[in-house]
């Protein structure tokens, strides 16, 4: 506790204490109404006067005459180390006898909350030079204590942040820019700064940004816009940006603030789903046409209903395991899956098999394991499907030939189709089914397949190497 403890209270009341020298003139009535906060002392450092600004900055109201240098309850340097009332600012003035300037002071009043004031102790002499005692004015720095902790904070938000965040000029100029933007860019901050914001935007997307800027000038806010940025490797990455106008003290828009979020995994999760949808939608479509072809090719055959009945059974139980083999991705025990080729197409085609063996299997064995049997189990789903909708197994004298062979490390499998309807060309329009086949043996199966039209029927070749499919 510092000299002003003995006879110091808490300030209350709006009586303003004055020593009878201060009133001549008026001017404690001008220094009283004055919102700054000034008190005086003599040579001695005893307070003679302080105004009402200044017990409120205290907290307490010193006894004229006893308190010494200071009405504060206690002071402490910014820092937070002590600061005692013989070597404060007015303390150093009347003792070095000058003005102290540019020091900054925190109070703690008795309740305990504390204020950040800038003092500017005076010393006052007499005619003669004779130090009379000094004045001192303390101005209330506590809004500003109060806005840098709150920019610390902020800047502490931006820079932890996982979102891009960046700050750019009417130009589009960029002023900063937070760690997250480093990390979804590829820039530093160092690289980047004064750099126009167009370095991030792809070639094709050039035009955005005049647009971005003539709303931002406008005052607008531009909310979720979902667009495409390029990194510093080159790269491009789906964003959703979030684009705010930055005003001055007199509400001038001076430039914009940028959030941008990295979006990619959203956008593949929705292409899976979309994907997935198709596939569903295509496979539920397939389903209904084989039930049709299975029951027409069970009557061209059947005598009897009971025959009938039979065959159409017996297929579509055979349709349906070939079919729980194409969803054999979504089992657990999919990495523990193994089967041999022979098996996988004759399970796949067992809808179709016929005494007369409409199908002929041949080639060596070949074992598939895991995900090389979902993948394969789809492909040839998928021909024997378009098989049975438009080629070969349309026909009762419909053939199929599938055959195979392993040669320089890879898997040569041959589809051949014969006696279905005359084929004039490939068709115009690449169906969802191809796109999935292609899709499988070419990025799943790290293979390729060809497709050749002939007249006669469709023969399908591909070459999937044989470490692929274990």
């Amino acid at each position: 506790m510092g000299s002003t403890a003995g006879g110091a209270g808490p300030a209350s009341g709006a009586q303003t204490r004055l020593s009878p020298q201060m009133d001549e003139g008026g001017a404690a009535i001008v220094l009283g109404a004055l919102p700054v906060a000034v008190y005086t002392t003599d040579a001695a450092g005893k307070i003679t006067y302080y105004n009402e600004a200044a017990a409120g900055l205290w907290g307490v109201r010193p006894e004229l005459g006893i308190s010494e240098f200071t009405g504060a309850w206690r002071l402490f340097w910014p820092d937070g180390t002590p600061l005692p009332h013989n070597e404060c600012p007015m303390a150093v003035a009347l003792r070095e006898r000058r003005p102290v300037k540019g020091i900054e002071v925190i109070a703690e009043r008795p309740d305990g909350t504390r204020v950040l004031f800038a003092p500017s102790p005076v010393p006052l002499f007499n005619s003669e030079g004779v130090l009379t005692g000094a004045v001192n004015t303390l101005v209330d720095l506590s809004d500003r204590l109060q806005f840098e902790q709150a920019t610390h904070r902020l800047v502490a938000v931006v820079e932890s942040s996982d979102d891009a965040i960046i700050a750019k000029d009417l130009e589009g100029n960029i002023t900063a820019w937070n760690a997250g933007a480093g990390r979804l860019f590829g820039y530093t901050a160092e690289e980047v700064t004064g750099k126009p914001i167009t370095i991030i935007i792809p070639a094709d997307r050039q035009a955005e940004e005049p647009a971005i800027l003539a709303r931002i000038r406008a005052g607008e806010h531009i909310d979720h816009y979902e667009t495409v940025r390029q990194r510093k490797d080159g790269s491009l990455v789906d964003i959703s940006l979030t684009v705010s106008p930055i005003k001055d003290h007199r509400g001038r828009v001076i430039g914009a603030s940028k959030i941008a979020r990295d979006i990619s995994e959203r956008k593949r999760a929705q292409e899976r789903q979309l994907t997935l949808l198709r596939e569903m939608s295509h496979r539920v479509k397939n389903l209904f046409a084989l039930s049709s072809a299975v029951i027409s090719l069970s009557a061209s055959r059947a005598r009897t209903p009971a025959e009938l009945a039979t065959s159409v059974q017996d297929r579509l139980r055979a349709l349906a395991r070939a079919h729980d083999l194409t969803l054999a991705d979504i089992q657990q025990e999919l990495a523990a899956t193994s089967t041999t080729l022979t098996d996988l197409v004759t399970t796949v085609l067992a809808p179709y098999a016929e005494p007369d063996s409409r199908v002929m299997l041949a080639g060596p064995e070949v074992t598939v394991q895991g995900h090389a049997v979902t993948g394969l189990a789809l492909v040839l789903h998928e021909f024997a499907t378009n098989a049975a909708k438009y080629g070969a197994l349309t026909r009762n004298r419909g053939r199929i030939a599938v055959t195979w062979l392993v040669e320089n490390g890879s898997l040569l499998f041959v589809w051949a189709e014969r006696g279905g309807p005359e084929i004039l060309g490939p068709s115009q329009v690449k169906g969802f089914g191809t796109f999935m086949s292609d899709s499988t043996v070419k990025n799943q199966l790290a293979g390729n397949i060809e497709r050749d039209w002939h007249r006669t029927g469709l023969v399908v070749t591909m070459r999937i190497p044989i470490d692929r499919l274990a």
